[in-house]
């Protein structure tokens, strides 16, 4: 059964294809064609966590696709506590042809793709965010020409969106650079996968903004504190204030660099005005993209 629970577990040849089709597909929506491979398709949006972008992108591609889909926040069905999440996966999967989870940990989107009988796609948890990461290498590749070669620098802490970025990179012979403060590198457990089934060389890390960025292709950006990271916000509103994606930093970086953020921005924290609205912003375009990668991965997983 196939799923889509991250990307270090799907070879280049997959990931050129979906960005391939993604692609296709947005030129046909732009041609305003449009195909209907999930006629009859029922795909469920679990949430546990809020949601813009991805909820609305995958129910709007869901119909553009021609099939339907129905949204449950985690907390009313109570996922993992009010039944365990293999019974959970066992009972949805005779009522729905795929599951799309947002949740808090990559452990729930693993036992609910191993218990089930239907297609996994990972939203987002707290280890992984394939859809994207497939969405940056799509904006990547539109401005580009090409991923192979570019130099993509990450300015924030190593989490779920870096993690995911830095595989695809990999994958498609890119490089990635962390940029972040001491302490909020990529963890133990992903690095050792990472070079398990990877790469033997590990991603960059530094801890100098000014430096990371000099020969960046893509700039990019997430905020800071993340869901779940509340009691951490002072300290790091502190520790992360020199390495804003501001003008002075851009000023740095070549005038041919774009700049990615996933959104939803903290503008005037991790990213300022004339940064996020400026003209080597892609950051829209970076979510439209949203649309267009998933619904090739929901052709990939339910048009065979």
């Amino acid at each position: 059964m196939p799923h889509l629970l991250n990307l270090i577990d799907q070879p280049p040849e997959t990931i050129r294809a979906l960005l391939d089709r993604a692609a296709e597909l947005k030129a046909e929506r732009r041609r305003g064609g449009r195909s209907t491979p999930l006629t009859g398709k029922v795909v469920g949006l679990v949430f546990e966590k809020p949601s813009l972008r991805t909820r609305m992108s995958f129910e709007a591609g869901v119909a553009h696709l021609g099939g339907t889909s129905l949204f449950f926040p985690g907390n009313e069905i109570g996922l993992g506590w009010r039944e365990t999440l293999a019974d959970f996966a066992r009972t949805t999967s005779r009522f729905l042809d795929a599951i799309v989870l947002r949740v808090y940990r990559q452990e729930t989107v693993d036992a609910i793709a191993q218990h089930g009988s239907v297609p996994v796609i990972n939203g987002l948890s707290d280890r992984s965010h394939p859809c994207q990461a497939l969405a940056d290498l799509l904006t990547i590749r539109e401005n580009f020409g090409a991923i192979e070669g570019k130099t993509v620098v990450f300015v924030g802490d190593g989490n779920n969106v870096a993690m995911s970025l830095a595989v695809g990179c990999a994958r498609l012979g890119a490089k990635f650079v962390l940029a972040c403060p001491t302490g909020y590198t990529f963890d133990d457990a992903f690095l050792k996968n990472f070079q398990s089934k990877v790469s033997e060389e590990l991603p960059v890390t530094l801890h100098d903004p000014v430096a990371a960025v000099k020969s960046a292709d893509v700039v990019y950006t997430d905020v800071w504190t993340s869901m779940g990271q509340e009691a951490e916000r002072e300290e790091r509103l502190q520790k992360f204030a020199p390495f804003q994606l501001n003008s002075k930093l851009m000023a740095e970086a070549p005038k041919s660099c774009k700049v990615l953020h996933c959104l939803p921005a903290h503008r005037g924290e991790e990213i300022t005005d004339e940064v996020v609205d400026g003209p080597q912003s892609v950051v829209f375009d970076q979510a439209e993209n949203r649309l267009h990668v998933q619904k090739a991965v929901l052709e990939w997983l339910l048009a065979k």
